[in-house]
């Protein structure tokens, strides 16, 4: 039998012989992630080969843990049967980073333990400062207001992914697994992520050009980090254009970003966004661009294209947060959401940028010229090139409206009635639109050659 690859959250002993370096492991997994599983009978590349199990290899491995891991956990150790042999399992979480083993301290980096220096150190505890100001915080919010449904959707996608092991969860389990209650009371960080009276805010708008002044469509959502992730990528998803082929008699549909883009953007957004009230996010789509905008600088001393360069440990502002996002695998793995992002854009030839400032961090994804108008893709993007910003804007207004009034044009764009037809005159000079319909039931047509 094998148990698969190890990974950031999952270690393999061969025997019990590996004690001390078990404990390094737990240590480090407890620093980077909070929660985490050793085996101890499986070698390295996931085979179980077994080992002898009895009451007092059990007591050693709890002593060892015992006096070893500082501040003190509680595991769960106990023998399990795999394939006929027996392993020691050892289930293990802790809320009190950073944790030491014999007075050292390391963190986890991939299946790795590396001891960490004293600078890193130093910057943990910083995180730790922040934490206890706002994650741990008791909320308004009773262990009872929470949404069962996201919460359940959280742990099947966790246990789907090999994030959480299979068991049975309930969400109180769920809620003291994670720390996400005091006293009766959901944490600031529980309620974020679970909460049932719509804590965190998204605006979601729609522009007609690349600047914020003609308002096409604009949505307020109220609801917690978990359900406000898929809201979010939907909406994007609804509102970009997709590139429609027919292969061997298949329709395929491909969205001009790739979704694996969109959601490692909108979920590293959340998990780093600085929290405090009722936050609100932004989601703005422009012709030429989308921005995704969180509350906070950029949670690190490190640049963002550092991290795509170079191998740094993440430094997380919320890590409950963005441990639970994490196990529900919207993000991929800690300190790779940038490198991902690069690569992923660069595959898919599409630029990309950002604003960092004490306001917030904004990133925004350039949206390619043509695919950018994939509802007119055989347009004359010459003639487009040569209208004034006024004509550009009913472009796109017509669009989205195309049955638009000459009024309603003049009030989107803050201009006159006439300044509007002589725009409307011009566009369909150019080709680019023509009237259709009955009197009382006409639209604009934006045309394709």
């Amino acid at each position: 039998m094998n148990l698969g690859k190890e990974t950031e959250m999952l270690e393999f002993k061969k025997t019990t012989g590996e004690i001390r370096e078990a404990m390094v492991s737990i240590a480090a997994i407890l620093n980077k992630h909070g929660v985490g599983t050793i085996y101890f009978g499986v070698k390295p590349n996931g085979d179980v080969i077994g080992q002898d199990v009895s009451e007092s290899s059990l007591r050693d491995v709890s002593r060892a843990v015992y006096e070893s891991i500082k501040p003190q956990i509680y595991p769960v150790i106990k023998e399990e049967i795999l394939d006929d042999r027996s392993t020691i399992k050892v289930e293990f979480s802790g809320e009190n980073t950073p944790y030491s083993a014999a007075g050292r301290y390391y963190l986890r980096t991939a299946d790795e333990d590396r001891e960490v220096t004293p600078e890193e150190l130093k910057a943990f505890f910083g995180v730790n400062k922040y934490r206890e100001k706002w994650e741990k915080e008791k909320s308004e919010s009773t262990e009872k207001q929470i949404d069962h449904a996201s919460m359940k959707k959280f742990w099947e996608n966790a246990i789907a992914a090999g994030r959480l092991p299979e068991g049975r969860y309930t969400c109180p389990i769920i809620l003291k697994r994670f720390g996400l209650i005091n006293n009766g009371f959901l944490t600031k960080a529980g309620e974020a992520l679970f909460g049932n009276n719509h804590p965190i805010s998204l605006k979601a708008g729609i522009f007609a050009t690349d600047e914020k002044l003609t308002i096409l469509d604009m949505q307020f959502y109220e609801d917690n980090i978990f359900n406000l992730l898929k809201i979010a990528e939907d909406y994007i998803l609804k509102n970009i254009h997709w590139k429609i082929e027919i292969i061997e008699m298949e329709r395929t549909e491909t969205p001009e970003i790739p979704v694996a883009v969109i959601r490692e953007v909108l979920a590293n957004s959340f998990a780093h966004a600085m929290y405090a009230g009722r936050t609100s996010h932004e989601i703005c789509i422009h012709p030429g661009k989308i921005t995704i905008y969180n509350p906070g600088e950029f949670a690190s001393r490190h640049k963002p294209e550092e991290y795509i360069k170079k191998n740094i440990e993440s430094e997380i502002r919320n890590p409950t947060i963005s441990k639970v996002l994490f196990l529900n695998k919207s993000i991929e793995k800690f300190g790779s959401g940038f490198k991902r992002i690069d690569s992923l854009c660069k595959d898919s030839g599409i630029s990309y940028s950002y604003v960092n400032d004490s306001n917030g961090f904004k990133f925004v994804l350039n949206r390619n010229a043509i695919t950018a108008d994939a509802t007119v893709e055989t347009t004359t993007y010459a003639a487009i090139k040569k209208l004034n910003d006024t004509e550009k804007t009913i472009l796109e207004l017509l669009k989205y409206k195309p049955n638009s009034s000459r009024e309603d044009l003049a009030e989107k764009t803050s201009k006159t009635v006439r300044t509007i037809q002589r725009a409307l005159n011009t566009l369909k000079d150019q080709g680019l639109i023509e009237r259709e319909g009955a009197k009382q039931n006409s639209f604009w047509k934006v045309k394709k050659n």
